[in-house]
């Protein structure tokens, strides 16, 4: 195993003391010391290390679903402005309104406040919840400001639910511009502590999550009376607002505690992230190392030969533990395939490479049509049953040992194909719908319930190139490929589901209207 050049010189460093017979213990001490510091810096290189991955992790995941939630009231925002929307019966109505609408666990509410304060449509209710919120930050934010386009508000306590949430808004302006309301959708708190409760930060690391004025969102360890607390004042949070993203060391105004903190603003939202870690926990290992090794050197120089091996164990343990991280990182738990984060890398080295070759490159992304309602209908263990089925049926849809089947998302996989032109691309999809009919049948949860009802089948969404590339940005040329495949998905659901559709090329004329065709066909976007 190839050490890490300074832990190798460690090594190296202890076999000379053995063979060279260095008892004198001022060198012995001299030597230690030496030894405790580079420790030291190691303890610390680690927790700037894990640290950052935390803080970034953390951070996508907010970005992530923020960005959905937007999304979600852009829709709202367009479709309110829909023709003859007025006329509709309220329940459909509701459903031209939301029909892009964010449905995860974590969302609280989801209104259209007219231009008076007053509930004109609900997510949850037909007819909707009344309430007035005229006095609400946000409705005064957007009744007053006509550029402010997504508004992230101070932590609040829903009057329809009583649950604590965080508001996103935007605002409705009317056909000559003025003030018409606004769109409300919430992100319960909730959210916030089952996302950080998952990580294990020592006994007095923290996590927290501001708004760029110093309002608290959330806090790890939870302390309900830290919510909505504001610290814009104190000498931690204007470091965080000096820089987009950094680390330091300070002492924290609300316990006193030293930490190291690793920041980062979330995205492009007034949101401030930060994970500490209390530097006491930081050097807690390393102070045990140094009684431990202290301890030993006085006691009886001869044990440094056990101490070596001993720090050479050490070593290897820690190289086998971040071999085996580096591959957890790059692997889906569930399903056991390559996660996003490896599907990423291979695609662009993939796209580069057939993109210099001028070889063919096919992509298919892969969804499970209705998911939800397996989880919904049956419980997570069968939803989870029915992801591992689908991942089993993709691996074995292609031989070649350059093809690679993902997990990108949820329910969402992609089978990436290098020299395969289109039609061997569309054999394959083929192969795949053959593969997951009949699957609902081989699930035991699943074949309990109604029969025939909640057949698993899939969406895909077909891209594929050939032929040398033109100049330009490869790299932009890479995310259309991804992103034609991603909309013929989206066109596979729109046309019915249980389907396959073709993209056209970025070259070929736009089409007309999508039509409705059968399993197994396919259709040009």
């Amino acid at each position: 195993m190839v050490l890490p050049p300074r832990l190798a010189r460690h090594v190296h460093s202890a076999r000379t003391w053995i063979v060279l017979g260095i008892l004198a213990p001022l060198g012995m001490l001299a030597v230690s010391g030496l030894m405790l510091l580079d420790l030291r810096r190691d303890a610390w290189d680690k927790a700037e290390q894990t640290s950052r991955n935390l803080l970034q992790v953390i951070e996508r995941d907010i970005a992530r679903n923020a960005e959905m939630f937007d999304l979600s009231l852009r829709a709202v925002v367009e479709n309110l402005h829909a023709p003859g929307l007025g006329a509709l019966d309220p329940a459909l109505r509701q459903l031209v309104l939301f029909d892009r609408a964010a449905t995860a666990r974590d969302m609280g509410v989801m209104l259209v406040i007219d231009e008076n304060g007053q509930v004109t449509e609900d997510i949850g209710a037909v007819p909707p919840r009344k309430g007035s919120y005229a006095d609400r930050e946000y409705f005064r934010v957007h009744r007053d400001r006509t550029d402010l386009g997504l508004f992230v508000g101070a932590p609040i306590v829903s009057r329809l639910t009583g649950e604590p949430m965080l508001p996103f808004s935007r605002r409705v302006a009317k056909p000559d511009g003025t003030f018409g309301g606004v769109v409300l959708g919430s992100l319960k708190l909730s959210y916030f502590a089952h996302l950080f409760d998952r990580i294990g930060l020592g006994r007095d690391g923290a996590i927290n999550l501001y708004l760029r004025d110093g309002t608290r969102v959330m806090r790890y360890p939870y302390e309900a009376t830290d919510i909505g607390v504001n610290i814009a004042g104190a000498p931690t949070f204007r470091r965080f607002l000096a820089a987009r993203s950094g680390t330091f060391v300070g002492t924290s105004v609300r316990d006193g505690i030293e930490r190291h903190y690793a920041f980062t603003q979330v995205g492009d939202l007034p949101l401030v992230l930060n994970v500490a870690l209390a530097t006491g926990d930081i050097e807690a290992q390393w102070r045990a190392k140094a009684l431990v090794l202290g301890a030993t050197v006085l006691a009886l120089c001869g044990l440094t030969m056990g101490l070596s091996l001993l720090f050479g164990r050490e070593l290897n343990r820690r190289a086998a533990m971040q071999a085996e991280l580096a591959h957890l990182s790059y692997t889906d738990a569930l399903t056991g395939l390559p996660n996003r984060r490896r599907f990423d890398e291979v695609f662009q080295r993939t796209w580069k490479s057939a993109r210099r070759t001028g070889r063919p490159l096919a992509l298919l992304i892969v969804d499970a049509d209705h998911f939800k309602r397996y989880n919904d209908r049956y419980g997570h263990a069968v939803g989870d049953a029915v992801l591992k089925g689908l991942a089993q049926g993709l691996a074995q849809s292609v031989h070649r040992p350059d093809d690679l089947v993902s997990r990108v998302g949820g329910e969402e996989f992609a089978l990436l194909l290098p020299e395969t032109d289109e039609a061997s691309a569309l054999r394959i999809a083929e192969a795949v719908h053959a593969r997951i009919a009949g699957l609902d049948a081989r699930i035991p949860g699943l074949a309990a319930g109604s029969a025939g009802t909640d057949a698993v089948t899939v969406s895909i969404g077909l891209a594929a190139t050939g032929g040398p590339a033109p100049s330009g940005d490869g790299d932009a040329e890479a995310a259309d490929l991804y992103r034609r495949a991603d909309a013929a998905l989206y066109a596979a659901k729109a046309g019915g589901r249980n389907r396959t559709v073709r993209a056209r090329g970025p070259d070929r004329a736009r089409p007309g209207p999508l039509r409705s065709i059968p399993v197994g066909s396919t259709v040009f976007l």
